[in-house]
Order: C-alpha cells, then structure tokens, then sequence
C-alpha cells in the first residue's frame, strides 16, 4: 500500500452502521466475502456498489461502524476497492477491525468535502488535499507503526511477516 492515495469521495451521513456497510439480510454471503463485497452500503447508497471504483473513498459523518462487530464490514470496503474511510469519528470496534483487516480509517472533519470531490491524501503527512476545491484538510498523521500494518496488508498479515511482537 502506498502512503499516498488519490480517488473520488462517496458522501455518507452520521451513524452508518455495519447493517448498512454489509447488509444483515445477505448474511449467508459472509462466507463469500467478494459476492458481498458486490452489496457493500448499497442500503445506504443503492449505486455505491456498482460505481465505486479502485481508490475511491468513502466519507462519513460521525460513528461510522456502529453496530456489531462483524469484521466483514471493513473487509468488504477493501475487499470493494475503497482506498480509505474518512470520518469524524469511528465506532471503537469497527476501528480497530478496520486497521485489522489493512483498510485505512482516517479521522477528520469531513464536512467540507462533498460527494464526488477528487482528493489525495498522504497518510504519512496527515493532509487532504481536495483537488475538486483547491483546498487542504488534516488529520492526525498515522504511526509508521500503522503504516507498516496497513502495507503488509492487516495485522495479520504484519505478524505472519515480522512475527508476533516485532513492530517495527
């Protein structure tokens, strides 16, 4: 994975929990994660799922992954080709889910990015740079630490690489 991402932003409101992120009723497709993949938050946006492009980034509101703690909800996103989620504030469990399975989880103000707003964003920097309006936005730059997880592809992946305890 590279630091810096570049994609076009998908707008979503506050509150979009994992029911809307991998729909409750399709729960006999969890064992086939890419068919679900092909439903990710189509309950929230019905197009989503057939637009979204490699890249592209899904923006929330605030406590976005509420629910339960299905782990497939941000293995979807990836699994979808979403490049990163940007969000005020995410639930604790899809966060650390998230990171987890090598999917970027961004903490910012996203109120002024809008749908369809073309960004690029340097998760070493901690900067958005919105090309759309010729603005930037910043968040917390990740650890190296973090980094190193999401470009080995999740924790699990990290540790199968490095071993247990070695986080460097």
């Amino acid at each position: 994975m590279e630091t810096k991402l570049n994609g076009r932003s998908w707008k979503f409101g506050d509150d979009i929990s994992t029911d809307l992120i991998a729909p409750g009723r399709l729960f006999h497709l969890r064992t086939n994660l890419p068919e679900l993949a092909k439903h990710v938050l189509e309950d929230a946006d019905p197009e989503f799922p057939s637009k979204v492009q490699k890249g592209d980034f899904v923006v929330g509101g605030s406590n976005f992954g509420l629910g339960s703690s299905r782990e497939h909800a941000p293995t979807i996103i990836k699994i979808a080709g979403v490049g990163a989620v940007l969000a005020k504030s995410f639930a604790r469990i899809f966060y650390r889910n998230g990171i987890n399975v090598g999917l970027p989880l961004l903490i910012c103000d996203t109120d002024q990015i809008d749908e369809g707003d073309e960004l690029e964003i340097d998760l070493s920097t901690g900067t958005i740079n919105d090309v759309t309006k010729g603005i930037k936005l910043t968040f917390k730059p990740l650890p190296e630490v973090m980094i190193k997880i999401l470009q080995d592809g999740g924790l699990a992946a990290h540790i199968k690489k490095h071993g247990d305890f070695n986080l460097d």
